[in-house]
């Protein structure tokens, strides 16, 4: 499993390919990997704001990028898309990169 200050600094280090590919000004962790409590069957909630829309397929391409970068399964959400119910949780464990 790998930690969250090495998918920090993985991310970190890739923040400009980020930006420039995909247009991600906002990212952040929440989820298992914050609190420690991640498994062998866990994935990487990453929470990601754009400068404008980019659609599906390209929304697609960076989760599939992140999870090559980062070498595990992610699911990738925007504020826009969280659900009420959880939303508000979310956005105060997130942690920002």
């Amino acid at each position: 499993m790998i930690s969250l200050n090495h998918i920090i600094k993985i991310i970190n280090e890739s923040r400009e390919q980020l930006r420039t590919e995909f247009g991600v000004v906002e990212i952040g962790i929440f989820g298992s990997v914050v609190h420690g409590a991640q498994d062998t069957d866990s994935d990487i909630d990453i929470l990601v704001e754009f400068e404008r829309p980019i659609g599906f397929v390209r929304f697609m391409r960076l989760e599939k990028r992140l999870a090559e970068l980062l070498g595990m399964p992610v699911d990738l959400v925007t504020k826009k898309a969280l659900k009420p119910h959880i939303g508000k949780r979310i956005l105060q464990e997130v942690r920002y990169v």
